[in-house]
């Protein structure tokens, strides 16, 4: 691996595009690009800034040298946070539907928003203390799944207080049907935004 591979590497793992790396280290997006095709490589200059930004030393960018004692000062992978919080909303939906849909319980509510709410709690612990070169793609990798686990249960919560008159965690059918189909409508349409918005980020990288 030479250094346009340890470039590229380590933007893709930051989860950047060529053009946020060159606004963060002060050149145009063409310059990246040039170092990460080997038609270039970057000024000294440069190399200090990006090693700060990737949090790795210049030895590291230059010659591909790893700090000795990386290990000792390493930090959980972001992504793993991402999977425990993911996990988490999840069985918030599913224990608060199952708990309605059996004993139609005004807890099931408050168990689901609970589990939900311990899921963005280690998500947002994990943004503070994971590695910070996997922070950017992890944070967006959190947005695509879960916007819509945390938005599903309040917004049916709203959804079924004036329509149904009940506190349950899932839609149901009311009557007028149109409220059942606007309640999707409302649902899908903003996760639907984020998602398109964290993959266009994505895409550029």
């Amino acid at each position: 691996m030479n250094i346009a591979d340890r470039i590229q590497h380590l933007r893709k793992v930051k989860g950047v595009s060529q053009e946020e790396l060159a606004d963060k280290i002060g050149v145009s997006r063409q310059a990246v690009s040039k170092w990460e095709s080997e038609q270039s490589i970057p000024d000294i200059d440069k190399v200090i800034i990006m090693s700060t930004y990737f949090d790795v030393t210049t030895d590291y960018l230059l010659k591909g040298i790893e700090n000795p004692h990386a290990d000792e000062a390493r930090r959980p992978d972001a992504r793993i946070f991402v999977i425990v919080g993911t996990v988490l909303d999840f069985v918030g939906v599913v224990i608060a539907a199952a708990l309605w849909y059996e004993q139609q319980l005004p807890m099931a509510l408050v168990v689901g928003l609970v589990f939900i709410a311990l899921g963005c709690m280690v998500f947002g612990v994990g943004m503070i203390n994971s590695d910070p070169r996997s922070k950017t793609s992890a944070q967006r990798t959190f947005w695509i799944v879960n916007v819509w686990l945390i938005a599903f249960i309040p917004l049916s919560f709203a959804y079924n207080v004036l329509f149904t008159g009940t506190t349950a965690p899932y839609p149901l059918v009311a009557d007028p049907i149109i409220a059942f189909a606007l309640f999707w409508l409302v649902y899908i349409t903003p996760c639907l935004v984020v998602v398109y918005f964290q993959v266009r980020q994505s895409a550029r990288g």
